[in-house]
């Protein structure tokens, strides 16, 4: 253990012996490395509070470090230029600290063995000079007792680093971040405690840990497509699994194949976004959320997936048809957005275009027209694709005329919800590839208002189509290369390494 004396106010840090900087060209090596690390500095710190019911000794604080993830290079390397990740934008010094490795194994394996590839030098990994927060050592869903709560006489910020959130923001990912002098450029998205963050913002929000989440994920704005999806996926597991390892709903309630589809154990009560995994062992499988109403929700919601780095994620749910060729139930297909949400103002200015993603678009299409039999000019029947506007007024209707309407008629739009720009935004924003079917079921502009006995007929039989359409198209993504799916459409002029 290390101990520290030069602080003016005589406080001995505490700490593990520094681990200076290791050289590796093996993506696995490396992350053993990283996760030895963690494992190491983690467990300092928690063995320190465990040890504060026995004694809380005067004058010491204890720190432990992220591990650090390095790469130098003198050269732009040879890089395939149909890549958008995997390799720096120019020679110097990268560095990024890291989290829960073990959580992101796969994914951390992936991005240096490409850097390592592309630029033919070793990465570096040591401690890093960013403090691990105690409430972030424990993980998400960590339980402390009450009784050693109590035991604590002095504050837990004079003993330990806690979560410091003017250092945990979104710069990198905006785009907006300045290395300072001598200091090296980003290598991934996300700092190590913006990721910690997120990660206890997701437990709460959705009642499930991070590592059930899957790399294909669905949000939708009703419960009614979360019914069937909880139907489906039961039936499923019930019939043998097909390929899926497990079920899990919002709880951590997990179901195994060859469980009997009426014999799942009740939820309680739902948290406020609840999320539901059919899962594959490499995580290729489908996350669904219940987002519910409003961009607030959806921001918040994506702002937190978006660490995972999933592949794809697609908004699912119900809209306002605009056009009154539209019948009810038609499907709308999003090739643009028009932006009236606000909530992303701040880090996506709304002169940002959101490009449709043809990866995506194609994966949709061809969904659409397997599952409700129509091809070519024929799917128009049941498809439309343009502009969908996302409003923070649920209520705009009531508003003049003359302010949202006319402005949904110059913007040409066809459809309106509360979400789904919001979700494809941030997606651009993170590097998350996005996309949008929407259901048409009401027509306010043109007096189609449902009653409650036509709400429940038409929810009752489109949303089955409806989610076999996103699981579908979820389901050929998965099929892709990812490299394809990654859009180099979604990638800046100056880029981090990692995807």
């Amino acid at each position: 253990m290390h101990k520290d004396f030069s602080n003016t106010d005589a406080v001995t840090i505490a700490s593990p012996d520094r681990a200076e900087p290791k050289y590796f060209t093996d993506a696995r090596q490396a992350v053993d490395e990283l996760v030895r690390l963690y494992e190491r500095n983690t467990t300092f710190l928690i063995d320190r509070f465990s040890n504060l019911k026995e004694h809380v000794p005067a004058g010491t604080r204890y720190r432990a470090y992220y591990p650090a993830l390095g790469l130098t290079t003198a050269t732009y390397g040879h890089v395939d230029s149909r890549l958008s990740y995997g390799h720096v934008s120019a020679p110097g010094t990268y560095s990024t600290t890291i989290t829960r490795p073990e959580l992101f194994r796969e994914y951390l394996e992936e991005q240096i063995a490409l850097i390592l590839k592309n630029h033919d030098v070793p990465v570096t990994i040591g401690d890093s000079h960013t403090p691990i927060p105690l409430h972030f050592a424990f993980g998400e869903g960590a339980h402390v007792e009450a009784a050693l709560a109590d035991s604590i006489t002095v504050p837990l910020r004079d003993l330990f680093d806690t979560p410091d959130l003017s250092n945990t923001d979104d710069e990198i990912a905006n785009g907006t971040y300045e290395p300072g002098p001598g200091d090296p450029f980003p290598l991934a998205p996300f700092t190590a405690q913006r990721i910690d963050y997120s990660l206890a913002r997701l437990s709460h929000y959705t009642a499930t840990n991070a590592h059930h989440f899957q790399n294909f994920v669905l949000f939708t704005n009703y419960q009614f497509y979360i019914d069937e999806f909880c139907t489906m996926a039961r039936r499923i597991m019930a019939e043998g699994g097909h390929g899926y390892d497990s079920f899990v709903e919002a709880g951590n309630i997990e179901t195994l194949p060859g469980t009997p589809a009426d014999s799942a154990a009740p939820t309680g009560r739902l948290p406020q976004m609840p999320a539901y995994h059919l899962k594959k062992g490499d995580h290729s499988g489908i996350t669904m959320v219940n987002i519910g109403v409003g961009p607030s929700n959806a921001k918040t919601i994506t702002d937190h997936v978006a660490v995972l780095r999933p592949h794809a994620w697609i908004m699912l749910g119900h809209c306002a048809g605009l056009r009154n060729s539209q019948q009810l139930g038609d499907y709308v297909l999003a090739h643009a957005y028009a932006r009236e949400d606000h909530v992303l103002d701040d880090d996506l200015p709304v002169w940002v275009p959101i490009p449709a993603l043809a990866e995506v678009q194609l994966a949709l299409q061809e969904a659409v027209a397997e599952t409700t039999g129509y091809e070519g000019y024929d799917l128009k029947r049941v498809m439309r694709t343009g502009t969908v506007a996302t409003i923070d007024n649920r209520n705009w209707e009531l508003r003049d005329r003359r302010g949202p309407v006319q402005r949904l008629s110059q913007s040409r739009a066809i459809a309106l919800d509360m979400e789904s720009a919001t979700i494809a935004a941030n997606g651009f924003r993170f590097r998350v590839p996005y996309g949008t079917l929407l259901c048409v079921s009401d027509k306010p502009l043109h007096g189609e208002l449902k009653l409650p006995g036509m709400a429940t007929s038409f929810y009752r039989t489109q949303v089955n189509q409806h989610l076999k359409i996103g699981l579908l198209a979820l389901e050929k993504m998965a099929q892709m290369p990812l490299e394809r799916l990654h859009s180099r459409k979604l990638r800046s002029f100056f880029e981090t390494a990692f995807q």
